[in-house]
């Protein structure tokens, strides 16, 4: 891909590897899946779903679009093992969220995220969402095959506070901050491996959101450490993640690598993304 929008054949010719007359099937095969990474968990289980059937989307509303309160969200949490999923903003979820809970915001990457990280289409699934969403959630959840949603938590966050139940919060700093502090702690950088080799922070550590679980040991335990993506969305996805399994030590750096490119951060030499094999 590249950012024009026009071109010559002529160029196309010479650049376009699918128009390539002397390209050889191995040449080809390698030109396609280079940087390509293995298909999300659910690819395989939605397709079992399509040759074994699955239930009608009235079905799943019928039981995932039930308004509960505070106490019944929490009796069902703890007798179904259900996920508590919070799809509101990466900025309301650092200020304060459901202990345990997992962050996936419904205004990114929601369904491709939601079957890299859960993967068992099965998983009982309680919400969290912003008002409104509620219907909207349940329905992107099952287009991707998660169609165990048990209900969602009436009033939000604002009523499990006042019922007298414990919230949770990130600890997030502005690239600012992160400009004055970034070399006292280890940085975990959570965008794709690409993403990493074309430029990052001098000396940080790449931790793919998609390889948080297979990498888990390589994440800090005993000391903080800075967390970043690209413009903020992945890295509190990857920072609830290892919240619920008991690492609370992260610094969370608001706007990703979007803003840390406007201070003075080191940085390594820029490298076209096209270029990289």
């Amino acid at each position: 891909m590249s950012k024009e929008t026009t071109d010559t054949l002529g160029n196309q010719k010479r650049t376009n590897y699918a128009l390539r007359a002397d390209m050889t099937r191995e040449e080809f095969i390698n030109e396609l899946l280079t940087g390509l990474t293995a298909p999300p968990a659910y690819f395989p289980k939605n397709v079992l779903m399509n040759i074994q059937g699955y239930e009608s989307l009235e079905s799943v509303m019928n039981k995932a679009n039930t308004a509960l309160s505070p106490k019944e969200f929490e009796t069902i949490a703890n007798q179904s093992g259900a996920l508590i999923l919070d799809v509101r903003n990466e900025n309301d979820f650092v200020k304060e969220h459901i202990p345990s809970s997992i962050f996936i915001g419904l205004h990114g990457q929601f369904a491709p995220w939601v079957g890299a990280l859960i993967r068992d289409t099965k998983q009982p699934i309680l919400l969290i969402t912003p008002d409104g969403k509620e219907v909207e959630t349940i329905t992107r959840l099952s287009r991707v095959g998660f169609d165990n949603t048990l209900g969602f938590l009436l009033g939000g966050i604002e009523a499990w506070k006042a019922a007298g139940y414990e919230t949770d919060s990130i600890e997030s700093i502005s690239p600012e901050v992160f400009a004055a502090q970034y070399q006292t702690f280890p940085v975990i950088d959570s965008r794709k491996p690409g993403e990493f080799t074309a430029e990052h922070v001098v000396n940080a550590k790449n931790i793919p959101l998609d390889y948080v679980n297979e990498q888990l040991a390589e994440v800090p335990k005993d000391e903080k450490f800075f967390i970043h993506c690209a413009g903020g969305y992945r890295s509190v996805i990857m920072s609830s993640i290892l919240k619920a399994r008991g690492y609370h030590n992260m610094i969370n750096v608001e706007k990703g690598m979007a803003g840390i490119r406007t201070t003075d951060v080191s940085l390594t030499a820029y490298v076209c993304p096209s270029t990289l094999k």
